[in-house]
Parts: structure tokens; sequence; C-alpha cells
């Protein structure tokens, strides 16, 4: 799959990744073919890979605050979130974060919680083939798998 057919995809999500929008995506996705499916999760583990960065994952969420009024760091999964509602938004956000994380900055509150663009791929490839998604991507989406992304955590 293309980057331009990737985006394409995810503009059907209309900037947010919500139940609703997730399920309409992954019932667009499961009308192609099987190939089209693991390409489209090929796409969306790299971009979340490419934004797995220290610059990114270090931002408090901007809508919390921890003890004595201190900033709230996100935790792994917060930040896994956070990048797949920056995914959500669309090619321009994404694109625009990398030159300036502030960018990025709003999309750690919880009100863009971004997690059910990760069931995406495993409901299209069921809905497809009426079998469980069982495929491994090239890239890691985990929090902190993008060693050059956090050049502190390198062994």
């Amino acid at each position: 799959m293309t980057w331009t057919d990737f985006w394409a995809l995810t503009a059907t999500l209309d900037g947010k990744a919500t139940e609703e929008s997730c399920r309409r995506l992954a019932e667009e996705l499961s009308r192609r073919p099987a190939p089209h499916i693991i390409g489209f999760a090929e796409r969306l583990s790299e971009a979340l890979y490419r934004l797995d960065q220290e610059k990114f994952g270090t931002l408090p969420v901007v809508d919390l605050t921890a003890r004595y009024g201190s900033p709230f760091p996100q935790s792994a999964d917060v930040f896994l979130y956070t990048r797949c509602a920056v995914v959500a938004a669309g090619q321009a956000v994404w694109e625009s974060v990398f030159s300036d994380a502030d960018k990025f900055a709003p999309y750690t509150s919880s009100e863009r919680d971004g997690e059910w663009l990760l069931y995406v791929t495993d409901k299209a490839y069921e809905l497809a083939t009426g079998k469980k998604w069982n495929h491994a991507t090239r890239y890691c989406s985990e929090s902190y798998s993008n060693r050059d992304g956090w050049p502190d955590l390198r062994a």
C-alpha cells in the first residue's frame, strides 16, 4: 500500500479515532483484498514508529497535572494512544509535528485518545477473511521501540 492510499483511507476518520470512525475505516478496509489490509497495517505501524521519539514522548499530558501542579507525564500507553491520535488527524498534522513538537502537544489531551485506531486492521482482516489477525508488522508501534528516536535509551 502506498502512503497516498494509506492517508486517503485514514481521511475516512474525519480527524479523530473514535469507535465509530474506526469502525467505518475497518469496514472500508475490509472491502479490499487481504494484502491491502496487511499493507495498511504496515503503513500504520511505520507512521506510529516514526512518531516514537523522545521530543514527543516527554511532553506532559496537557489537561492533567500531578500533585502540587507539576506536569503529568505520558505513560507508555498514553504515548501510544497520542501517536494514534496524531495519525488519525491526518497527513498534514502528522507531517507538521516533525518540524514543530509543539504541534504534537495538543494530542496528549485525554480528549484526543486514539486507541481505537489500533484495532482497525484486526477488525478489517476478520471481516474480510473470517480469520483472526495474526500478522507481525515490520515496525513495532509500542512506545520506546524506536531506538533512533530515543538516543538515551540506546544500549
